[in-house]
């Protein structure tokens, strides 16, 4: 008799980014008023650099913690994943070097840090994100194919497709075309950055700050639910998909006349559970 394999689990993550200038620029929340904001709105973790402030407040209120942070080097990585092991974090996300190192030379860096974090307990991911190595459809496949070469293994990828479909410039209705055709590295990742975005802005708003959800956003909604779909088509590493609704509110991101993040964020996060019951539907 087969046996039923369990339920994967989509573990949801906020993260302060989104919580800057909240409710106002002068009355800013302190960081253990974004953690009690984030445990309050149901969230399972929270997604940064992890300090120990911020994991004692994590602690306290029992939220998971996902990692990352943007590296410069093997020598400038290796310091930091000793602090976030020290500190309890499994996963980790990098954004590797720079938008103009070589495929080569960044695909001997990934190598060596995805070595390096399994030598420490860690599982790093290499994130897809602009301004970095991967930061087009093209310079991230020649790197996976490198890494592949080296180790014979799937490259762990951090999943952020905003920056591939603002590079691109693509429509709609391509999306799922387009940005699904990696099955192989996005089945094999266990961290996505789901950053709502359209042809020209790598993130858009959630809503029109009245309520309702923008067309953009119900354009990348119907790619989310595709995406689930792909990533539940196996092997489901872990039994669990760690997912943060990627919108800030700095470096160029947040355009001044959308609605502030945090209030987007939390309806994203109940939009991507919608999505995932539907994929689980679809896929179970």
């Amino acid at each position: 008799m087969k046996t039923k394999s369990p339920t994967p689990r989509l573990v949801v993550c906020a993260t302060p980014w989104s919580m800057i200038g909240y409710p106002t620029a002068r009355r800013e929340w302190s960081l253990a008023g974004k953690i009690t904001a984030i445990a309050e709105a149901g969230f399972d973790g929270v997604c940064a650099f992890i300090t120990p402030e911020l994991k004692a407040e994590a602690t306290r209120h029992g939220l998971e913690m996902m990692s990352g942070f943007d590296a410069q080097g093997v020598a400038d990585a290796l310091p930091r994943l000793r602090a976030q092991r020290d500190l309890g974090v499994h996963l980790i996300n990098i954004q590797l070097l720079n938008h103009d190192t070589p495929p080569a030379a960044a695909a001997r860096a990934a190598v060596r840090l995805v070595r390096a974090g399994r030598q420490l307990g860690l599982a790093v991911h290499i994130e897809t994100h602009r301004d970095t190595a991967t930061e087009t459809p093209e310079k991230f496949t020649e790197i996976a194919r490198l890494y592949r070469r080296a180790t014979g293994e799937t490259m762990p990828v951090t999943w952020d497709h905003s920056h591939f479909a603002v590079s691109k410039h693509m429509m709609p209705a391509d999306y799922s075309a387009r940005l699904l055709a990696w099955p192989g590295l996005i089945r094999a990742s266990r961290l996505f950055h789901l950053r709502p975005f359209n042809s020209q802005h790598c993130q858009v708003p959630v809503t029109n700050g009245r309520g309702a959800l923008t067309p953009e956003v119900r354009d990348y909604l119907a790619f989310v639910e595709d995406l689930f779909v792909c990533w539940l088509a196996g092997p489901r590493p872990g039994g669990e998909l760690w997912v943060c609704p990627e919108l800030g509110m700095s470096h160029g991101y947040h355009v001044s006349t959308d609605p502030h993040t945090w209030p987007d964020a939390l309806r994203l996060r109940t939009e991507l559970l919608n999505r995932w019951k539907r994929a689980l539907k679809r896929s179970l």
